[in-house]
């Protein structure tokens, strides 16, 4: 694979881990283990995900987030637990797919993934929030499988097509950017009535 494959696969699956990252970590060790025999190679540098003790945690955590990410409220307590844990995550499934060389590329990788991670971690559960608000769970049951989908489809054309990478990538970003916009602007309009109003005074 070439530098921009690489930097493209590690940088998607960094994004999606900030949505969904034991998933991310299942599908890598599953890639691993299975993608030559369909004629999807992984990368060299990713073997350590194919290793089962990580394979069984990434299985259970995928399946403990798949059920509490279609609970209300538990999902936003869910994502507040994982601030840091996809942040970290994603730099570590980015480290994955690079081989070890240049420290200064390893540190330079690994804050792409972070970053990248944080951004995807910051947008769901932001919206989380906002979608939790809503009396009836079926909106957030909505959501919920709608980022399932989102995040099986990212995967499967990261694997299937590695050439497409950096171009998933940049359209995850994307997709994470006007997230994140839309959040601001309803945050925005939520808070900036109350805002104008001020403190009411006492008058005599």
């Amino acid at each position: 694979m070439t530098a921009i494959e690489l930097i493209g696969i590690a940088a998607s699956l960094s994004l999606l881990a900030g949505w969904r990252l034991y998933a991310v970590a299942l599908a890598a060790g599953l890639w691993v283990r299975f993608g030559a025999d369909a004629g999807m190679p992984a990368p060299h540098a990713l073997a350590v995900m194919g290793h089962p003790a990580i394979l069984a945690l990434a299985a259970l955590g995928t399946a403990a987030e798949f059920l509490a990410d279609k609970l209300a409220w538990l999902d936003s307590l869910w994502d507040s637990v994982h601030t840091l844990i996809r942040p970290a995550g994603g730099a570590l499934v980015a480290l994955a797919v690079i081989a070890p060389g240049d420290p200064v590329w390893q540190v330079a990788v690994a804050l792409l993934g972070g970053g990248a991670a944080l951004a995807g971690h910051a947008a769901k559960a932001g919206g989380r929030v906002l979608v939790n608000t809503s009396p009836e769970p079926f909106t957030n049951v909505a959501v919920s499988l709608a980022e399932d989908g989102l995040t099986a489809a990212g995967l499967w054309l990261v694997a299937s097509h590695p050439e497409w990478a950096a171009g998933i990538a940049a359209l995850l970003l994307a997709i994470t950017s006007l997230l994140l916009w839309g959040l601001w602007r309803v945050a925005g309009s939520l808070f900036a009535p109350a805002a104008k109003k001020g403190p009411r005074l006492n008058r005599p």
